[in-house]
């Protein structure tokens, strides 16, 4: 057939040059822009996955920033908590000095009181002092806030808490009360009655160590529980007058207290004449009358012990690590420490009670690219002034002061170094959970974040980005396919002109 109206091998060639200078287009522009995807119509569900991924990217390593930007708070807070620290030992050191009185001048001891004034303002100014950006790390900004205190609760901690909502309430189950060693020695009335040329002999030992005393004929209750208790420092052991007999209880409470009386010589008081109790498990305080055991007996001549008992509890539902009257938890959303009061660490077993309530607070780190309740962590920095560091029960730094009642001019100064020995505790207690916060919780997680950035990337470019040797491929391909129906469809545009020689014939 020979037409000339309709070329159809021309439409036809046209129509693959145009597919081939498509396909060409298409490889220049992936090769130029080094993307398989440039726009939805390449790969609409590649698209989809690929922005998906680019999204998760940019949030981790907007995560990984977070987590560096924690590392170098945290450095800032624990160069001051270091100086805390060292100020601490040079309390401790000014202490000891000043209770050596003998050779120690009236001036010497006022010029070492100016020198722990001195470091106790210092101390005050690092707390308020050390920022970053500003922000104050030291002064209790970063500390929870709380409400609804219970008089239960002596003194608490919070560490680390995280919660959706207004408010964490921190609930306590004591499931075991907690209770001090104890035990009752009777000497048969107010007074020893021995013979005039006799000795009462007795060691009392407790957790801290252990003293003997000896007691002559008509040596009072009152007299023997004074001896006791001017060496309670050394024992740990304290006595008072029980009616007519002597008690003696520990200072602290825990399973590692202890009270232990050992009569080496019961001076004739003989079996008949008082005895040593140990106090009913249910009421401490009252003679368990079946537990006596008589002065003049092989088992007072080994020694009777008491030991005392760590309470037992569950914070909101978890299993507490306790210790005497002190209860910890230490979770992944919280993190407290709490000491409660003697009446309430000795309620009986079963009685729930709400500690408090957190409703703010602490230093919130995004260290996840995803912004949820489990991608952060929450921080507490308690205040470190002076006024904060120490406890209720010994007592707080601020009273190191001139004027005060632990300064060491006039004042208490074993109870002025229990204070300085427990402050050094919470600032080193304080300074290991910053470079725990560090070393596994932001080192780890900025190595994981990396990988993770790694692997989604890697995901990222086997979705969306060219591989150029393919298509290399497809360009010299194309360009051949673009070269060959270029020359096909001049061929075509040719042939009608055959139709001339039929003209012309």
């Amino acid at each position: 057939m020979s037409r000339i109206n309709s070329n159809v091998q021309a439409s036809i060639a046209q129509r693959i040059l145009g597919q081939n200078k498509g396909a060409l287009n298409t490889s220049l522009e992936r090769l130029s822009t080094g993307l398989r995807i440039n726009r939805g119509k390449d790969d609409p569900a590649g698209l989809i996955a690929s922005e998906n991924l680019r999204s998760e990217i940019k949030a981790l390593n907007a995560a990984v920033a977070n987590s560096e930007r924690a590392d170098q708070v945290t450095n800032i807070a624990e160069s001051g908590l270091q100086e805390v620290s060292s100020l601490l030992e040079e309390l401790q050191g000014l202490i000891t000095t000043s209770a050596s009185t003998a050779g120690l001048s009236k001036e010497e001891k006022q010029a070492n009181q100016l020198q722990i004034d001195s470091i106790l303002q210092t101390i005050d100014r690092i707390s308020s002092a050390t920022s970053f950006q500003g922000i104050k790390l030291l002064n209790g900004s970063f500390d929870f806030k709380t409400s609804g205190v219970s008089t239960g609760v002596s003194d608490f901690k919070i560490n680390s808490a995280k919660y959706a909502g207004n408010a964490l309430n921190v609930d306590v189950q004591i499931t075991q009360s907690a209770q001090q060693a104890g035990l009752i020695m009777s000497i048969g009335g107010t007074a020893l009655s021995i013979g005039t040329n006799e000795s009462f002999r007795i060691e009392v030992s407790g957790s801290r160590g252990s003293r003997e005393f000896t007691f002559s004929n008509n040596t009072s209750v009152g007299s023997i529980v004074s001896a006791i208790n001017t060496f309670a420092d050394i024992t740990g052991v304290q006595a008072t007058v029980s009616g007519a007999a002597i008690k003696m209880i520990s200072g602290e409470y825990g399973s590692t207290e202890f009270v232990s009386v050992r009569v080496a010589d019961d001076g004739g008081l003989g079996n008949a004449t008082g005895g040593i109790y140990q106090m009913q498990s249910t009421a401490f305080g009252t003679i368990d009358a079946s537990s006596r055991v008589a002065v003049d007996s092989s088992a007072a001549l080994n020694g009777t012990r008491d030991t005392g008992q760590n309470i037992r509890a569950t914070v909101n539902g978890i299993t507490a690590t306790t210790d005497g009257r002190r209860i910890r938890i230490n979770t992944d959303f919280l993190d407290v420490d709490m000491t409660l009061t003697s009446a309430q660490a000795q309620t009986p077993s079963g009685f729930s009670f709400r500690a408090f309530s957190i409703t703010g607070g602490g230093a919130d780190f995004q260290l996840a690219g995803k912004v949820d309740i489990g991608g952060k962590v929450s921080l507490g920095i308690a205040d470190v002034a002076v006024r904060k560091l120490g406890t209720a029960s010994i007592g707080f730094l601020s009273e190191l002061a001139s004027g005060k009642a632990n300064n060491i001019v006039d004042g208490n100064l074993t109870q002025a170094q229990r204070v300085v020995e427990e402050s050094t505790k919470q600032i080193s207690a304080l300074r290991g959970r910053l470079g725990a916060f560090q070393q596994n919780t932001v080192g780890a997680t900025i190595r994981s974040l990396n990988i993770a950035v790694e692997n989604t990337t890697a995901a990222q470019s086997v979705i969306r980005d060219a591989d150029f040797a393919t298509e290399t491929a497809s360009l010299t391909r194309a360009q051949i396919l673009v070269q060959s129906s270029t020359q096909i469809l001049t061929l075509a545009n040719q042939q009608p002109q055959s139709v001339l020689s039929l003209l012309q014939g």
